[in-house]
């Protein structure tokens, strides 16, 4: 890739955090930095407006959404705002699973939902989940699988949101 790309992660904090942070350390992706949890909670404080502000700030000029699917990730209303805002921006949007990365604390969890199945396109007649892809590591070696595809799925899901 000639280029390294600038990309949003959302997921769900609590649940997630310490899957996500090993698929932040692979290092193919430029200046994208974990907030950490006191950052987090001093968002939180502020309250809907604060975390939206945060939100709306941190995803600004970035060329994809890499929505991280755990266990409970398509349940979040903040999960949902971002992909609402991606999609409408115009920016890539891809899924992947990542309930087969082993947390430290919790080992691997259950695989969620597909969070791109309650959104709609097209006056309701087509899932968004029939455009954006959501992928799923291979269960052996999940976080290998990411790394050595990671770049390509997001320069995939760039090509189909320019191109739909």
């Amino acid at each position: 890739m000639a280029e390294k790309r600038q990309v949003f992660y959302s997921f769900h904090f609590k649940n997630d955090v310490l899957r996500v942070s090993q698929i932040r350390s692979i290092g193919a992706l430029e200046d994208n930095k974990p907030v950490s949890a006191n950052a987090w909670e001093e968002v939180k404080k502020k309250g809907d407006a604060g975390i939206k502000k945060w939100i709306d700030d941190n995803m600004n000029y970035r060329s994809c959404v890499i929505v991280m699917v755990g266990e409970e990730t398509s349940k979040r209303k903040w999960v949902k705002y971002e992909i609402e805002k991606a999609w409408n921006e115009g920016k890539g949007v891809l899924g992947i699973y990542i309930h087969n990365i082993k947390c430290p604390n919790n080992g691997k969890s259950k695989q969620g939902a597909n969070p791109f199945d309650s959104f709609t396109l097209d006056s309701g007649k087509k899932k968004l989940s029939s455009v954006v892809k959501c992928y799923n590591p291979n269960s052996y070696d999940a976080y290998n699988s990411i790394k050595n595809n990671l770049e390509n799925w997001i320069e995939e899901a760039i090509s189909i949101r320019k191109n739909y």
